[in-house]
């Protein structure tokens, strides 16, 4: 992937996000919106994972066919709202392994706080692809990245729902490299740092907390 923003403009991604931001939508309708639509931005994100070929016997002859080469992917949630774009990524992607980064806003600086980072071993080596609903400020996404590289991780790409123009420039300010995949640029941040129009708290919506 070479461009650092990619807007998924799917018929099917645009009319589930429109679903999800609804605020009458119930926790177990987003949930379940939610898992179905990181199905279908999955397909964006991986579009161009090394191949190779393997010898196979159909019933009718031998063959050269397509699979995926290298060592399998690495899915990062940002938790704890990640965990739900990581859930329907997998019922694609199975076999990827798995890592997390735990960090908190801080409601009064905006600035994240890591408490939880457990991640694959051989990032270096891998596809790693960060998940987590919002892009908004970008800090906590910055901090991700930030982590990972740390930890090996060369070939990174970015998976949010939502993001705004201040995260996006965000993240292309100190990760050029990241390519970001979303299904909405939304208008902008308001004063408490949540994407307008938005969606709410991704996470509290998808848990029901508040």
């Amino acid at each position: 992937m070479t461009e650092h923003l990619t807007i998924v403009e799917h018929p099917l991604v645009q009319h589930k996000l429109t679903l999800m931001r609804d605020k009458e939508t119930s926790t177990a309708g987003f949930r379940r919106l939610l898992r179905e639509i990181s199905h279908l931005l999955a397909y964006e994100v991986t579009r161009e994972l090394a191949m190779t070929t393997k010898r196979i016997e159909t019933p009718l002859q031998e063959i050269d066919a397509p699979i995926l080469d290298g060592k399998k992917l690495a899915l990062i949630s940002i938790l704890r709202a990640g965990n739900g774009l990581l859930d329907g990524i997998l019922e694609l992607i199975p076999a990827a392994r798995v890592g997390f980064v735990g960090l908190y806003r801080d409601e009064k600086t905006l600035e994240p706080v890591q408490y939880y980072f457990k991640v694959p071993e051989a990032l270096e080596d891998r596809l790693v692809i960060a998940v987590d609903p919002m892009l908004a400020t970008g800090n906590s996404s910055v901090a991700a990245i930030d982590l990972l590289k740390e930890a090996g991780a060369k070939d990174i790409r970015f998976l949010c729902l939502l993001a705004s123009p201040e995260g996006v420039a965000r993240m292309k300010e100190a990760h050029p490299d990241v390519p970001i995949v979303t299904a909405s640029l939304d208008e902008k941040l308001n004063e408490q740092g949540y994407i307008v129009p938005g969606l709410g708290d991704a996470g509290d919506r998808m848990f029901g907390t508040k």
